[in-house]
């Protein structure tokens, strides 16, 4: 009965949404009070039944109604509560089901968010309804998590994916779903102001509050997913180019790029048909993401679907939301961009070259992810493009617009204080590249050099205070910015690794450490077993205990699959970190062991970030939305 009505509430949200905006859209053309403001009683009927369903999807998890197919599919009598949760959003049907609540709660808040123009702020929620509709009728027709397949269902349940069986997946996915429906009300917020054909402050203003949420969520979305395969996979790595993580990242790039196009459009009318043009794209990336994901089309271990029928049906779903915008985006750009501009200066051409870098960085990410796909269709063959094509390619781009954001602090007013940044940059990277033994001395200098710029520049730019001009949190996000590029150089230029036999007794040497195997226990949980090697790092020098890690072989008892646990010792210049692989004999495995510098920095540079985004909405509410309080 609870599904059939978790069923039965889809439905309302999906014929609420449907036919809500037809009513919205009329009163906005006549000028009708009474039906414009149908918006906001439509958005939160659709929210408030989207909300029902997803509790009747979630409490057939965690009364393990196994009738539900898609229950049955992920779920076990033996998972943890908290991942029969989490599963709801652990594979394709139960994730839309997620991300579509998410973008009803978006649209219903926005209601209730300030804006001077009641009509613009009608127009988005019509046209975010409109969005909720389209996914929501491909739940319904080729995902609907409520299926049944009674009487032949499982009794015990096949088990949630090893994978997901961890805290990253009840924290990333939700965040991240987060940013993409921030994606999808900036979609919805660009669409209405060029249906308005004006450009109002109003619908920009409102536009930068929806940005900044977007991209913090999307900044703790990739830094979770990060941490989380860093954590999880045993495969000692915080990146690996994957699609799906690419599918993620490239929206992060061009919302990034959106953030300092919003800059220029705010401070100077400039780059307005960019600052368009960035949202509409956005999502549509976002659109491609989910495509990549779901459809087949490329292998990942972070995949949800393998089902070419629904990459059509979400082809076709893509089709009918951007074509429409893109014909919009032609017919009404010029029109509403017609305001002259201010002059272009040089502290403005540093600002809009570092906007096209990252967007540059972000379509070069984006071929590096596609071309395989492409290769297959025309050529019959695959074809895999690794990480070397894009550090190669995203690494110099990102490097020089980390460069530009720090001249633009600088400024030209001043060259004293590029000398003084110029020095201290050069010089610490010198000093770091050729004082130790980096894997690649070429990158390692400039990356050092390009992250210290970025420091310098912000700490100069602050001198004196009343000198500032840029806000606080736009300093913040460069320094985290600054900070994470350091922690990538410190593990990707100076990891000492060592892949070895171990068992009781044995012991090995990486870099000023030893790593001793002491002993193997047995580790029984609620849905696995495991064997566990205990494992101590001791100084090299004298032979004293740093620290105890305990890596695991799990074996899943739902299933029988086996993952490795890594056993990781965090530390704020390194990390070491051990992790299992297959038994080469009774009481001998394959360890990996690693010793990792500056791997926590690589996150802590991120939560600056993301701290940096809720700074900057505290400090646009403190200023009245005056002034840079971007």
């Amino acid at each position: 009965m609870i599904p059939e009505l978790g069923h039965f509430l889809l439905i309302i949200a999906t014929m609420t949404a449907l036919l809500a905006p037809a009513a919205v859209f009329y009163g906005v053309r006549t000028s009708s009070q009474y039906y414009r403001d149908f918006s906001q009683p439509a958005a939160l009927l659709t929210a408030l039944s989207l909300i029902g369903a997803t509790a009747a999807l979630v409490w057939s998890f965690v009364t393990n109604d196994f009738s539900v197919v898609y229950v049955a599919n992920h779920s076990n009598t033996k998972l943890e509560t908290a991942y029969k949760v989490a599963a709801l959003w652990g594979s394709h049907e139960g994730s839309m089901l997620l991300w579509i609540l998410l973008m009803s709660l978006g649209t219903a808040f926005a209601g209730v968010l300030r804006c001077d123009d009641p009509v613009f702020k009608a127009r988005l929620q019509g046209l975010m309804l409109i969005v909720i509709a389209g996914f929501s009728f491909f739940l319904l027709l080729t995902s609907n998590p409520f299926l049944r397949h009674l009487p032949m269902m499982p009794p015990e349940g096949r088990d949630l994916n090893p994978v997901l069986q961890d805290i990253g997946m009840i924290l990333h996915p939700p965040v991240l779903f987060m940013g993409y429906s921030g994606l999808a009300l900036m979609f919805a917020a660009m669409a209405a102001l060029l249906l308005s054909g004006k450009w109002t402050k109003a619908a920009v203003d409102f536009t930068t509050k929806i940005a900044i949420v977007a991209w913090a969520f999307l900044t703790a979305g990739n830094m979770l997913g990060s941490w989380w395969a860093y954590n999880e996979l045993g495969w000692g790595g915080w990146w690996f180019w994957d699609p799906v993580e690419n599918a993620s990242f490239i929206p992060w790039l061009t919302t990034t790029a959106l953030l300092h196009a919003l800059i220029q459009t705010r401070r100077r009318v400039q780059l307005r048909r960019l600052t368009v043009f960035l949202t509409l794209v956005g999502f549509a990336l976002c659109l491609l993401g989910t495509f990549l994901v779901r459809s087949g089309a490329m292998q990942s271990v972070h995949a949800f679907a393998t089902d070419p029928t629904r990459g059509i049906a979400l082809q076709i779903l893509a089709l009918m939301l951007l074509v429409p915008a893109a014909f919009l985006y032609a017919a009404r750009i010029e029109p509403v961009c017609a305001d002259k501009e201010c002059p272009v200066t040089r502290e403005d051409a540093l600002m809009t070259g570092a906007v096209f870098l990252l967007v540059a960085a972000a379509f070069a990410v984006l071929f590096g992810t596609i071309y395989p796909l492409i290769y297959e269709v025309f050529a019959g063959h695959t074809l895999t493009v690794g990480a070397p094509y894009f550090n190669s390619f995203f690494a110099p781009m990102a490097l020089m617009a980390a460069a530009m954001a720090g001249a633009a602090q600088l400024g030209f007013k001043s060259w004293g204080r590029w000398v003084v940044c110029g020095v201290l940059s050069l010089g610490v990277a010198a000093v770091v590249t050729f004082t130790t033994k980096p894997l690649d001395a070429v990158m390692t200098f400039a990356s050092i050099a390009a992250a210290t710029w970025l420091i310098t520049s912000c700490i100069l730019h602050c001198v004196p205070l009343k000198a500032r001009q840029m806000s606080v949190a736009a300093l913040m996000a460069h320094v985290g910015m600054a900070i994470s590029i350091i922690g990538a150089v410190g593990v990707q230029q100076y990891e000492s690794e060592a892949l070895v036999r171990m068992g009781p007794g044995l012991g090995r040497q990486v870099d000023n450490v030893i790593f001793v195997y002491t002993e193997t226990r047995n580790v029984n949980n609620h849905s696995y077993y495991a064997k566990q090697g205990v494992i101590e790092v001791l100084d090299a020098k004298d032979e004293s205990l740093i620290t105890i890690l305990r890596p695991e072989r799990q074996t899943f008892v739902a299933n029988g699959m086996q993952m490795s646990a890594a056993g990781i010792d965090h530390g704020f210049l390194r990390d070491y970190y051990v992790s299992m692989g297959n038994p080469l004999s009774d009481n001998e495995w394959l360890v990996r062991l690693s010793i990792k510098p500056l791997a926590g920095w690589i996150w802590s540079g991120g939560l600056i970030m993301i701290l940096s985004a809720l700074c900057m909405l505290i400090s646009r509410r403190r200023l009245g939305l005056k002034g840079d309080a971007l």
